[in-house]
């Protein structure tokens, strides 16, 4: 096993990040290959497991602090989960979390989310090191010590 990337310079602690997967859909092993990369890259990841509610997975990112959560959706209801989950964190008064994720999302739906305050999105075949890089670089200008 090797060792964790190091962490943001600017940061002590590592970025915290919950991995949910929304809705009925039980396909959940590329959520699992995305949580363990985060690890890899030093993250502290939360994994909700299956069958998650937006109620539920705002309130453990609430009760877990995290700063990142990334839904894995497949099912195609996207344009309702990602905006549900991007309400309850903020009416929870986290509204400083980034909601990015991944599955399959048409590219006009991705647009369309960025528009509504949800992260960038990405497809199926995305390297993990893409979101790895993204997180960290928002991490960067977004999480203060």
């Amino acid at each position: 096993m090797t060792a964790p990337e190091p962490r943001p310079r600017h940061l002590s602690r590592p970025i915290r990040v919950l991995v949910a997967k929304p809705g009925l859909d039980g396909h959940d092993r590329g959520a699992k290959v995305v949580a363990a990369a985060l690890r890899d890259a030093g993250m502290e990841v939360v994994y909700t497991g299956l069958h998650q509610t937006p109620e539920m997975i705002a309130s453990a990112a609430v009760q877990e602090d995290v700063d990142v959560v990334g839904l894995s959706i497949l099912s195609g209801a996207h344009m309702t989960l990602f905006p549900r989950v991007r309400q309850l964190l903020e009416q929870h008064g986290r509204a400083d979390v980034l909601v990015t994720g991944g599955g399959i999302i048409p590219r006009e739906d991705m647009e369309e989310l960025e528009t509504q305050g949800i992260g960038r999105l990405f497809g199926p075949g995305t390297p993990t090191t893409d979101l790895i890089d993204y997180i960290e670089s928002w991490a960067a200008t977004h999480i203060q010590d």
